[in-house]
């Protein structure tokens, strides 16, 4: 097996997939109280583990967990589809990932509604009758109708207009498998890519920040060694993924690549070929490792993610619950392989400019921590506000290159408390703006002089009891 702790990266996607039809990674209760302290759980055990990209299924079948006039409440949050648990499980979710340093991206899932005569798509149906399709029991939107594009298009405005989401994550943004195509492969295509041009567009709009992204099926096509089997997203399902990265309709992709060998790697290869300086983060199959599923080992999992990092792309995990259930031990390699922090890599195709340095940064040492104070950067790209990152290390000058110096990520307060456990720590603070471009450096004191230390632990510096937690749980 490839070293754990080779090549850590500074920005590496590292994300998980949190599914929430039928309470399956989340909620386990129909108690706002019990829901709310669970997901804060997960989030801690995700944020020990290096995870900084959360995916939350918020549109599940036609039906939210959010407050909107537009669909109904899905029936996971209350038991009872379109009762209102008395608080907003997107809007909590996203403070919490926030709090821990993390992106929160909506999961909107597209064409499916769900059961033919099930709450979100009898609604859907009655409002609009001739835009729903049924295939055996199911209903899902028709993608050659315009209305398809325009009524996605408005749920994720309203999404990406109320809340402070880091993206918006499209599901199922192709032809169900089970569909009758009746037009061409290339006019398929436009029917779908017309569908993500609108969704683009009311999005962008809005916040040009927002990362739009989807998860296509996990091979792209044919390739001229290894064939698909029938089954990939720009054939099959009329899904043209790299088109879309390349005519800058979308930031980034998560394929479905629940593979392993010559399914997965020359797959892989050839996303980050078409990549065109987009984010590639496939999603790995930990699901797969349980026994009543297909009882893979651990290591090809594993090695996938080594492999992954070695050609510089992320990986995103389906499951939630297979990761954090620990399962065949890919919890405890993970803590392992994200041994230091990683940033989401910046959108650079956006074109924006880097925050101005942060000003008059000081430091007030006690006996016991360290409290670093500085006044806010300038914002050049036009964005909401600025975030910033933390960097310490015991020797000078401090290298914001090296991620092992990274102690805290995406924080909006200009302030913050390390605990220095009586070692003398060098700081240095950058402004990073909401496409990920970061400011220069400002150190401090940056005038001292200091020999080589050692490599800080940053869960210790910064996550304190929540890392004694976890470790007396492994015992």
């Amino acid at each position: 097996m490839l070293s754990t702790k080779a090549n850590n990266p500074k920005h590496e996607v590292r994300a998980v997939w949190l599914t929430t039809i039928g309470g399956i990674d989340w909620p386990h209760s129909y108690s706002s109280a019990n829901q709310q302290r669970e997901l804060i759980t997960i989030l801690d055990q995700l944020q020990l583990a290096g995870i900084n990209t959360v995916m939350i299924q918020t549109r599940v079948r036609a039906t939210t967990i959010f407050p909107t006039t537009i669909e109904p409440w899905d029936g996971c949050i209350t038991g009872h589809p379109g009762k209102s648990p008395g608080y907003d499980p997107l809007q909590f979710c996203i403070e919490e990932c926030h709090r821990r340093g993390m992106e929160c991206h909506a999961w909107i899932v597209t064409i499916p509604v769900g059961k033919w005569n099930g709450t979100g798509c009898k609604q859907l149906r009655i409002k609009y009758p001739s835009l729903i399709r049924k295939i055996g029991d199911e209903g899902y939107m028709d993608p050659e109708k315009p209305q398809t594009g325009d009524y996605l298009a408005q749920f994720c405005a309203e999404v990406t207009r109320r809340y402070d989401v880091d993206g918006i994550h499209l599901d199922y943004i192709r032809y169900p498998e089970t569909w009758k195509l009746k037009v061409s492969r290339p006019q398929g295509r436009e029917y779908i890519t017309n569908i993500v041009r609108k969704i683009n567009h009311r999005v962008k709009a809005l916040k040009p920040w927002i990362k739009l992204s989807c998860s296509p099926i996990g091979k792209y096509d044919d390739l001229a060694r290894y064939r698909s089997s029938g089954w990939n997203a720009n054939t099959t399902v009329c899904q043209d993924a790299q088109g879309w990265l390349r005519d800058g309709l979308m930031d980034a992709l998560f394929p479905m690549m629940y593979f392993q060998g010559n399914n997965f790697y020359p797959f892989a290869v050839d996303w980050l070929e078409h990549s065109y300086g987009r984010i590639v983060a496939p999603g790995l199959a930990v699901y797969m490792m349980h026994p009543h599923e297909k009882d893979w080992a651990l290591e090809v999992v594993t090695r996938e993610m080594s492999v992954l990092r070695e050609l510089g792309m992320g990986y995103t995990f389906f499951r939630s619950k297979f990761f954090t259930d620990n399962t065949k031990g890919i919890y405890d390699f993970t803590y392992d392989f994200n041994s230091v922090p990683a940033l989401i890599p910046p959108m650079t195709w956006a074109g924006k400019l880097a925050p101005s340095p942060v000003s008059r940064l000081e430091l007030k040492r006690s006996m016991t921590a360290d409290r670093l104070i500085w006044q806010q950067a300038v914002d050049n790209s036009g964005a909401d506000y600025l975030l910033y990152n933390v960097y310490a290390s015991e020797s000078l000058p401090v290298d914001i290159s090296n991620p092992e110096n990274l102690i805290a990520t995406r924080q909006r307060e200009l302030n913050i408390t390390v605990p220095h456990k009586g070692r003398t720590l060098y700081y240095a603070v950058t402004a990073m703006n909401r496409y990920g471009m970061e400011s220069e450096a400002v150190a401090i004191p940056s005038s001292a002089t200091a020999g080589p230390g050692k490599p800080l632990d940053f869960r210790a510096l910064m996550m304190g009891n929540k890392l004694k937690k976890y470790k007396s749980a492994k015992k």
